[in-house]
């Protein structure tokens, strides 16, 4: 398994999308299945709602269950984590509950200034038809972010366990970094 991290519109679900064609891996997004997951009007719909309308980060309880749930379904073992763990709780959350029965082979970190950012999630804004590509919320997804995923990066980094790519690249020049770190898995 490969955690998939990034700031807010640095290209980890396109990326993901390439390495699920050509290697054939399963994409687990946790931002997606928390929006599936809402959608379904469950008990926890609500909450996850309030969280992802506030930009703030969803209980890893139900992250983590939604997560496990997906592996359980997908025909293959390898997973690409997209989006998760994204502060030091998830992060803990997920080696409490999973431990070693799942092994990471690394956290793929795509870093891009936040101007970059900003300006990819409002051109995405046009279209996507989500509740948090606004101004507002991207903007404490940012601070979010620094706050809370960076310490998460660090602590891949401290286990050797980080390869990070910068995304500020084109799409082209992204892929052809990022297949190299798959092709021996």
């Amino acid at each position: 398994m490969v955690f998939v991290l990034g700031g807010p519109g640095a290209g980890k679900g396109t990326q993901c999308t390439n390495i699920v064609k050509e290697f054939g891996w399963c994409h687990l997004s946790a931002g997606d299945l928390l929006r599936a997951e809402r959608a379904t009007g469950s008990a926890n719909a609500e909450l996850i709602n309030t969280y992802i309308r506030e930009g703030k980060i969803v209980p890893v309880e139900i992250t983590v269950k939604l997560l496990l749930a997906a592996m359980e379904k997908s025909e293959t073992k390898k997973f690409l984590i997209d989006g998760f763990p994204r502060s030091l709780n998830n992060y803990e959350g997920w080696y409490d509950v999973v431990g070693d029965d799942v092994h990471v082979a690394f956290c793929l970190f795509f870093e891009c200034p936040e101007e970059e950012l900003e300006r990819r999630l409002l051109a995405r804004a046009q279209s996507s038809g989500r509740d948090d590509d606004n101004i507002e919320s991207i903007r404490k997804r940012f601070k979010i972010f620094i706050e809370e995923t960076m310490p998460v990066i660090d602590k891949f980094k401290a286990k050797d366990q980080l390869k990070l790519i910068s995304s500020v690249q084109s799409i082209e020049e992204v892929w052809g970094q990022t297949k190299l770190l798959f092709k021996d898995l």
